[in-house]
């Protein structure tokens, strides 16, 4: 099943951060497509005005070319999606993140245990 990385796991992995396992970016490295969404970039953009992030968003939108990685667009399809997600976690970004791997059949790579009871959709890294 082809891969969604939600925010963390995508700004991770172009760090090269610990917090992955060898796994965990094997299993990057060898999905024949990852995703990373435009919200994940609107999510990065919020995080660094409000002084929660020091990084560049261009530099970030030029990496999801340079890692082979996918740009997923934010649909109409996926918004209507979210009408039919249980109200189990609130975040608004990863909610449509939720929304697009359920639309797009595709499995999301977070690090947020809170989305667990959304089964088998996501896989939650430790």
């Amino acid at each position: 099943m082809n891969l969604l990385l939600d925010t963390h796991v995508f700004l991770w992995f172009v760090i090269q951060a610990p917090q992955l396992s060898k796994a965990i970016y094997h299993q990057i490295e060898t999905t024949p497509v990852v995703y990373i969404s435009a919200a994940s970039l609107w999510e990065v953009v919020i995080k660094i005005q409000l002084k929660k992030l020091a990084a560049d968003p261009t530099e970030l939108a030029a990496k999801i070319a340079d890692s082979g990685f996918q740009e997923l667009p934010v649909s109409v399809l996926h918004t209507l999606a979210l009408e039919r997600l249980p109200l189990h976690h609130r975040d608004p970004f990863d909610r449509i993140l939720l929304a697009q791997a359920h639309v797009e059949h595709l499995c999301l790579l977070t690090h947020d245990a809170s989305l667990k009871p959304y089964g088998p959709v996501c896989q939650v890294v430790s």
